[in-house]
C-alpha cells in the first residue's frame, strides 16, 4: 500500500521517515516532491566497465542553468536527504519532468528500508533541455512493508551507498563479486 499524505506526515512525526529540508508545500496526495541539487557528474570515460571503478567528474550547475545533451548519462543528486526506517521508498519522475523528455533514473528507483542519504539520479534526456539547481525533479512514494526486516540497509556491511553526500555517487558495481 502507498502511504497517503496524512500517513507520510504521521511517519515523519514518529521519526520513521525523515526528509531534510522538509517543506509542507512539497507534500502531494501520496508523494513528496524532491528537487535537483546543485551538483551533476559525468563519467570520465565514454566506455564503462562493470568490473572496474569508473570515475566521474563533478561540476556545479551554473545559475543560468545547464544544457543536458542526449547520449550522455548525467548523475545528479537530490537536495533532500531522506531516511526511511519502516517503509520502502520509491523515487519516480514528475510528469512535468517527463514531458520535457527527462528521465531521472535508469533502473534505481527503489530504496531499501534503512536507506539514509540523498538520492543519486541517473539522468538522461530525449533532446537538449536546460535544467536548474533547485527545480522539482522527482517524487518519493512510500510503501508499507509486510513482516519484520532482518537487517536494514544502513546496517548491512556490504551496503555500497551509505556515505552521506551532497554530490552524485558513481556506480559501485565493481565492489560486487562476479
Amino acid at each position: 500500500m502507498i502511504l497517503s499524505d496524512k500517513q507520510i506526515l504521521a511517519e515523519i512525526e514518529k521519526g520513521s521517515i525523515i526528509i531534510e529540508p522538509f517543506d509542507r508545500e512539497c507534500l502531494g496526495t501520496n508523494s513528496y516532491d524532491v528537487h535537483l541539487g546543485k551538483y551533476l557528474a559525468t563519467y570520465k570515460s565514454r566506455v564503462l566497465d562493470a568490473r572496474v571503478h569508473n570515475e566521474i567528474d563533478h561540476f556545479e550547475i551554473p545559475k543560468e542553468g545547464y544544457l543536458l545533451q542526449p547520449h550522455t548519462l548525467y548523475l545528479g543528486v537530490t537536495v533532500e536527504y531522506t531516511e526511511t526506517h519502516a517503509h520502502v521508498p520509491f523515487l519516480e519522475g514528475k510528469s512535468s519532468t517527463g514531458r520535457l523528455g527527462i528521465d531521472i533514473h535508469a533502473t534505481a528507483g527503489k530504496g531499501d528500508v534503512g536507506f539514509s542519504n540523498t538520492w543519486t539520479l541517473e539522468i538522461s534526456v530525449a533532446q537538449p533541455v536546460r535544467i536548474y539547481a533547485g527545480m522539482p525533479i522527482g517524487q518519493l512514494i512510500y510503501f508499507g512493508v509486510t513482516g519484520e526486516v532482518e537487517k536494514s540497509y544502513s546496517d548491512k556491511e556490504n551496503a555500497k551507498y551509505n556515505n552521506k553526500t551532497t554530490r552524485p555517487v558513481e556506480s559501485m558495481m565493481w565492489k560486487n563479486k562476479f
